[in-house]
């Protein structure tokens, strides 16, 4: 049974974001078999994040282990691991996807409903429209504040850029994406098919 991406909305992404440098950090321990929680020891001990304090370093860590979950994939689990950076970080924006409906809702309904029609203007007024429609759909949106709101719209924009969909997160030009072959196929092992567009790959 499928069980992503989950049915309620929420803002994780505002403090998670792309997470890629994390996530390739983490998923070399999830692959090995690490607990979640040895992990998080050994990365905070070695500072293998880098962070200025070791806050956040927990938190971070499991949410790079729910992705993994997410992926419900082993070969892709592994191309997120260990695959070129670009192919690595289109895996990760597609375990985003299926952690968090926001982000699915976004890719799919919204960049993917471009590339389907070859619409490649992109503005801020995508994104508005986009949460208007949420906010009219769903309490647990409405009740938002907007500063939350704002600020997932940056991380949504930041999460183009990040796999080069955008040139930079003022640009108003999509880039029509290549996805790569080891995603593609991935997608197709979990019945994901409408998340293909999302990638520019129209069936």
């Amino acid at each position: 049974m499928k069980i992503y991406p989950p049915g309620k909305y929420n803002g994780k992404i505002t403090a998670e974001q792309f997470l890629f440098y994390e996530i390739r950090i983490a998923s070399k321990y999830y692959l090995a078999g690490t607990s979640v929680e040895d992990a998080i020891k050994e990365i905070r001990e070695n500072n293998l994040f880098q962070y200025p304090t070791e806050r956040l370093v927990a938190r971070m860590v499991r949410s790079c282990y729910i992705r993994m979950d997410a992926l419900a994939d082993g070969q892709l689990r592994q191309e997120l691991a260990e695959a070129p950076v670009q192919i690595a970080k289109q895996v990760n924006l597609y375990a985003m996807m299926r952690y968090n409906r926001i982000v699915w809702d976004f890719m799919v309904n919204v960049i993917g409903e471009k590339f389907r029609n070859q619409d490649f203007d992109f503005s801020r007024k995508d994104l508005n429209v986009f949460f208007s429609g949420l906010q009219e759909q769903s309490d647990d949106v409405a009740g938002w504040s907007e500063s939350t709101v704002n600020k997932i719209k940056q991380v949504l924009t930041k999460l183009l850029v990040e796999v080069e969909i955008l040139d930079t997160v003022r640009a108003v030009r999509l880039n029509p994406l290549f996805i790569s072959e080891e995603l593609e196929q991935g997608i197709r092992r979990n019945h994901d098919f409408e998340a293909l567009a999302a990638f520019n790959c129209i069936p």
